[in-house]
């Protein structure tokens, strides 16, 4: 003959709540964890998409001034720059000055 099995209680979910009540709550804590590491994530990755977008304003104004200051640097614009203020182009060789040195 067949063995009789025996019927399983039935446990109410109340109490079996009450039994995990420690692990229920330590996966409700991993799930905060989890909810705030993946907000944290999306902050990193707005705040790295908005220093990129700067960084590469500033490189676009670096280039900018330095093209600028490469133009203004030459000696045909250097020239045309102090004219007005009665600078000419020295064409001859420099001029030494000799000072007497004190002792």
């Amino acid at each position: 003959m067949a063995a009789k099995r025996k019927r399983a209680t039935a446990i109410s979910v109340p109490a079996l709540i009450l039994e995990n009540l420690g692990f229920i709550s330590f996966l409700g804590v991993l799930a905060l964890l989890y909810i705030g590491n993946a907000h944290y994530a999306e902050y990193n990755v707005r705040r790295i998409q908005e220093l990129e977008s700067d960084i590469k304003e500033k490189r676009w104004l670096y280039m900018s001034l330095q093209s600028e200051n490469m133009y203004n640097g030459l000696r045909s614009e250097v020239v045309d720059q102090v004219r007005p203020a009665g600078l000419r182009l020295h064409r001859g060789k420099p001029k030494k000055i000799y000072a007497p040195v004190a002792k």
